[in-house]
């Protein structure tokens, strides 16, 4: 009896504590036996005498477990079955957005995954996942979670509490959620609210939550924003320390330390122009022409990278937001403000460092040579878009002449050079696609009260010409010299996304006439149709038709820019991708050689590209909610008022809808006037009873029926007259 116990103590012993060496043999053991077994595939309870693991079970489970986790093996019914066999592999959960989700396996390639193949998984979750064919809008393959494998922690969900006959629950990703309330901050009927998750079950559904933060009315487009921050972890206030850092350096200022060795451009006629409202200034301009007609283009950007070096709490901060977000009348900043609003901010007539691009350019305005240096500039004058507007326009009024004095001689000669590098960009085949920028107009409470378009004029022209001729610049030296660098891609459009432009021009009478469709076919069909009724239909399915840029280590081109070298150089103080640029050509300019820029940046250029492209499509995302929530909250005002619109998209759920005040809404299938409706590769809705037909770019007449701040949805019915 004694030695019985004692070998039930070691066996339980055994089954907790199992051995390390042992596990790693038993895994490849596993992953042995299945290779070898009929279909990959092996019964749960034949692998342990397969794997002769009899003798230490903990071990072998351990293995087993490990197995799982890593997305080696998974359970099929009673079998484990190898991952590598049934085209299986591991990913993580990156975001989820009304009720669907991404995730992105270990090669960086992002997968849509549609809400019914979820499994319940959550973002930061391990998952195993298998290709399906692709469902996504945005041209992205598609996946389903076969298994979560490891469950993130700490899973932060906002939603609004709606009571439910289970009582009051958690509405959020278009389903709802039971909440422990004994656990709760108080909470009721129409809160917005974050919440963390406290079990799982197997569906979004049979997941359970406890509130930590209510955030008051969810009627309220201000408090929705505040919980999606709270939601997605967005730093909102900067750490003491950061905040210290930055006042320090701030209260220091320019000194003639800082600007030894610099290029001194201080009495050269460089001004800024930016927004009215805007206070980070980091781009200013200057321009001479020679007597053979050529120019010498100068593009000053603030030299960030002086004041945030590499590793500091400064640079850590920054690599975390990543990039400022603007929404609404408000901004989230990358850098603190004695920074990004002071001392490298480009205000006039104060000294500031600067990395400046001399771009010589022939009188044509091709680039002929570019050099980079540092230096250190003041600008002549704060420079605000309507304002240099209306002096191009020769409308300006006798003060604006007087501040604009200095510089207009040199405001002129940009216009006239912005008209030569546009068509170069004609040239070249750059698409002229068309998209409109949204303002929404908040009053003294912050409640939306209106959408309106933002006009362009002459001067913004100006900026984006030189900015894009600078960040050309700077792309072509980094891969000309073989250095490591971030630089901004726009790959070629989906064959898939192609295909579907292709049939919906053949509808109008147009076509694509190569299978490989460059940016020049791409701009010469956009011309075709630009007098046509239906012009805004093709401009809207081109731009969906393209791929969404993003950062890269790798000079892949781009597309929509019909450019071979890019690169983003000229906005350090809101983006982490920039100011990683001026951080590579500062060690550059330096001497650096190509083996030793290799050994230093090689790693980080590539953390940096996939950070900056992962928190923009996190600003992205905020950006676009928080338009929809507003846009929501202004049209909760309008309720029952008639307008006309453009369909702009057709789905198998309803038809969404452009209103003349520039606010999308969806006409809901089960809205429509009865019939039985067929939809036609998502370009039109036919009734098969009366005929009657749905198409892309028609006009309507709806009426507002509801407007949930909430989610954003604005819902319409025809007006029948």
């Amino acid at each position: 009896m004694a030695r019985h116990n004692r070998k039930h103590d070691r066996r339980k012993h055994s089954l907790q504590h199992p051995d390390f060496a042992l596990q790693e043999t038993f895994l490849r053991r596993i992953r042995t036996v299945l290779e070898h077994s009929p279909h990959q595939q092996a019964l749960q309870r034949s692998m342990p005498k397969l794997c002769n693991a009899r003798s230490a079970p903990a071990s072998f489970q351990a293995a087993v477990q490990q197995a799982l986790r890593e997305g080696i093996i998974r359970e099929r019914g009673q079998h484990y079955v190898l991952c590598d066999g049934d085209g299986s592999f591991p990913a993580e959960i990156i975001r989820l957005s009304g009720g669907m989700g991404f995730l992105r396996d270990a090669q960086g390639t992002e997968y849509f995954v549609p809400g019914k193949y979820l499994r319940g998984s959550m973002p930061g979750d391990k998952v195993l996942a298998r290709n399906i064919p692709s469902r996504s809008d945005d041209g992205l393959p598609s996946a389903e979670v076969l298994l979560v494998t490891e469950e993130a922690k700490d899973v932060r969900i906002s939603g609004m509490i709606v009571p439910t006959e289970r009582g009051l629950c958690l509405f959020t990703m278009n389903l709802c959620m039971r909440i422990d309330y004994r656990e709760s901050v108080p909470y009721k009927s129409g809160d917005k609210v974050l919440c963390v998750l406290t079990s799982r079950g197997l569906r979004h559904t049979e997941h359970r939550v406890k509130v930590i933060l209510n955030f008051g009315s969810a009627e309220c487009a201000g408090n929705c924003i505040q919980a999606r921050i709270a939601e997605q972890n967005i730093p909102t206030a900067f750490p003491q320390e950061v905040l210290h850092d930055a006042g320090k350096l701030a209260e220091m200022g320019v000194t003639a330390f800082d600007t030894e060795g610099r290029l001194d451009l201080r009495e050269e006629c460089i001004f800024t122009i930016d927004g009215a409202h805007s206070k980070d200034l980091d781009d200013a301009v200057s321009l001479r022409q020679h007597e053979d007609g050529s120019y010498t283009l100068g593009v000053h950007i603030a030299d960030v990278s002086h004041y945030v070096r590499g590793n500091t709490p400064l640079d850590r901060e920054a690599y975390l937001r990543g990039t400022s977000i603007y929404y609404a009348d408000k901004v989230i900043p990358m850098l603190p403000p004695a920074l990004s609003n002071g001392i490298c901010s480009l205000n006039a007539g104060e000294d500031r460092l600067t990395i400046s691009a001399i771009l010589h350019l022939s009188p044509e305005g091709e680039l002929r040579k570019a050099e980079f240096h540092k230096s250190v500039i003041r600008s002549r004058v704060r420079g605000v878009y309507t304002e240099c507007n209306a002096v191009l326009e020769g409308t300006a009024d006798a003060a604006l002449c007087e501040k604009y004095g200095d510089v207009t001689a040199v405001l002129r000669l940009l216009d006239e050079l912005t008209d030569k590098l546009e068509r170069l960009r004609t040239r070249r085949g750059a698409p002229a696609l068309e998209s409109t920028e949204y303002e929404l107009l908040l009053d003294e409470n912050g409640i939306c009260t209106g959408v309106t378009p933002v006009q362009r004029g002459r001067s913004e022209h100006i900026i984006e010409a030189c900015m894009l001729c600078a960040n050309e610049a700077a792309a072509r030296l980094a891969r000309e010299r073989e250095i490591p660098f971030v630089y901004r891609v726009h790959e070629n459009p989906s064959p898939d996304r192609i295909a579907q432009l292709r049939e919906m021009l053949l509808r109008f009478g147009k076509e694509l006439r190569s299978e490989t469709v460059s940016p020049e076919e791409i701009r010469k069909m956009l011309e075709d149709c630009k007098d046509e009724p239906y012009f805004p239909t093709v401009n809207m399915m081109t731009l969906r038709a393209m791929a969404k840029a993003r950062y890269s280590p790798e000079p892949l081109g781009h597309f929509g820019l019909a450019l071979h070298d890019y690169a983003h150089f000229t906005s350090p103080i809101r983006r982490y991708a920039d100011l990683a640029v001026h951080r590579i050509l500062t060690d550059c300019l330096a001497g650096g050689d190509k083996e030793w820029m290799a050994k230093r940046y090689s790693v980080f250029a590539d953390h940096a590209a996939q950070q900056a492209s992962d928190t923009e499509l996190r600003a992205q995302q905020l950006e676009r909610e928080a338009d929809s929530c507003y846009a929501a909250e202004y049209m909760q005002a309008h309720l029952g008022e008639v307008f006309h619109g453009v369909v702009t998209s057709i789905q198998e759920y309803g038809m969404y809808i452009m209103l003349d005040n520039h606010v999308e809404g969806l006409l809901p299938l089960h809205d429509l006037p009865e019939g039985e409706y067929e939809l036609h590769d998502g370009w039109y809705l036919k009734d098969t009873l009366s005929g009657r037909e749905f198409r892309l770019g028609m006009t309507a007449d709806v009426v507002c029926a509801r407007a949930d701040v909430n989610t954003g949805h604005v819902d319409l019915v025809l007006y029948e007259s």
